[in-house]
């Protein structure tokens, strides 16, 4: 605001002028003495009206440069890329956009730090304080498999503000649910079409008199009815475990009266393929701390994917040993034709099979290693699968031992 001293000057002149009239009536050399004096005032009335206009221009950049370092201020701890832009310049970037786009950003052309041309003809657009907000949806920023959804704000004058949110995981997940939902549909019509082709070939008067025939046709039936059956409760013990995924367990579980118990309940399949099951105590204590259901679950599913992915007339071994002072290691290994080395990092994905046909052939859902995953996962265990083509495949689980009491006060 300005003070009395801003308004001397004026009034000076005021007075002068005034002065100046009087002249008018008195003389020349009264006038000319005047006319030197109201000409330093008008001099004194420009260079105040210059240096207030200097003032307004210090006072309006201030006021940006505080906007624009506020704004950078409440953009920094922020985790999504954001820019702050004007006249198409960096202004101000955040921590996460400088790791994306360059350390360097900064001051530069915003065209330089995002190349992409969707993102950039937007931006070039001269930016109105009324624009609407802007939304957009690109890909290859940072990295080429990586999806983003821009958002363009205008917020101050040609100030201009972006906000790059990375959908790649979302995306991703949508994508999965997509393809979970069309295997699992394809999973069920496949049998549930070979069911209703013999109930219609039965149907038939010549056909389903033949008991021959009829029954061959009742076995298949029988079948793929029960690969349905376990199909749904694959799913269904799937769906179980995700929605404990958040709620770790802490019963105290012993792994050696489970493996008795896979010892008996696996015993028919062992025995159809001649297989041996050996049991390798190593470890100092067995104890785990766990969902005794779903660890019998786990071990099964390790179990009898061992027996029947492994050679007949071989061994099935299971090994239990210490992994540092606070976890148990179980390994299961089979003597099979081991599985080829670009096919491991998929094996626990829904529905996939190495060998679809051989997978259907013994009776495979391609939903059991994906169950195993997501157990070790509920228990904040970790799982490791080592393969050799023509030796075999060894599954490696490590769960967390009981957490120790501590004594009361």
């Amino acid at each position: 605001m300005a003070g009395p001293n801003s308004y001397r000057p004026l009034a000076g002149a005021a007075i002068l002028l005034v002065a100046f009239g009087v002249a008018l009536l008195s003389g020349e050399l009264l006038l000319a003495t005047l006319i030197g004096a109201l000409g330093g005032a008008l001099a004194t009335i420009t260079l105040s009206s210059a240096t207030f206009m200097s003032v307004r221009r210090t006072a309006h950049q201030a006021q940006q440069n505080g906007l624009e370092e506020m704004a950078a201020e409440v953009i920094a701890p922020l985790d999504d890329p954001i820019l702050l832009l004007r006249a198409g310049r960096i202004l101000a970037a955040n921590p996460a956009a400088r790791a994306l786009l360059g350390p360097w950003i900064e001051g530069q052309d915003v065209r330089l730090a995002l190349r992409h041309p969707a993102t950039v003809e937007r931006l070039s657009r001269s930016a109105a304080p009324a624009a609407p907000v802007e939304q957009i949806e690109v890909a290859g920023i940072g990295h080429a498999e990586r999806k983003w959804l821009v958002t363009i704000a205008s917020i101050s004058g040609e100030m201009r503000l972006v906000h790059l949110r990375d959908r790649s995981a979302a995306l991703a997940a949508e994508r999965m649910r997509v393809d979970f939902v069309a295997n699992a549909s394809h999973e069920l019509r496949t049998p549930l079409a070979t069911v209703l082709g013999f109930i219609e070939t039965l149907a038939d008067d010549s056909a389903g008199s033949d008991a021959e025939i009829r029954g061959r046709f009742l076995g298949l039936m029988h079948g793929e009815a029960k690969r349905m059956q376990q199909l749904i409760e694959d799913l269904m013990s799937l769906s179980r475990i995700e929605a404990e995924r958040f709620s770790p367990p802490r019963e105290p579980v012993d792994l050696v009266p489970l493996i008795d118990e896979l010892r008996t309940a696996c015993g028919q399949i062992l025995l159809d393929r001649r297989n041996r099951l050996v049991v390798e105590n190593l470890g100092s204590g067995t104890v785990v701390q766990g969902d005794r259901g779903q660890l019998l679950q786990l071990l099964r599913n390790l179990l009898v994917n061992a027996v029947k992915y492994g050679r007949p007339d071989s061994d099935v071994t299971v090994r239990i040993e210490d992994d540092g002072d606070g976890a148990v290691r179980i390994t299961v290994s089979d003597r099979g034709g081991g599985i080829a080395a670009e096919h491991l990092p998929r094996l626990t994905e829904r529905f996939y099979r190495v060998d679809a046909g051989r997978s259907r052939a013994v009776g495979g859902t391609g939903l059991g290693l994906a169950i195993v995953k997501h157990i070790v996962t509920r228990h904040k265990g970790s799982l490791d699968i080592r393969s050799t083509v023509g030796e075999g495949t060894s599954i490696r689980i490590s769960l967390p031992r009981p957490e120790p009491v501590q004594p009361g006060p």
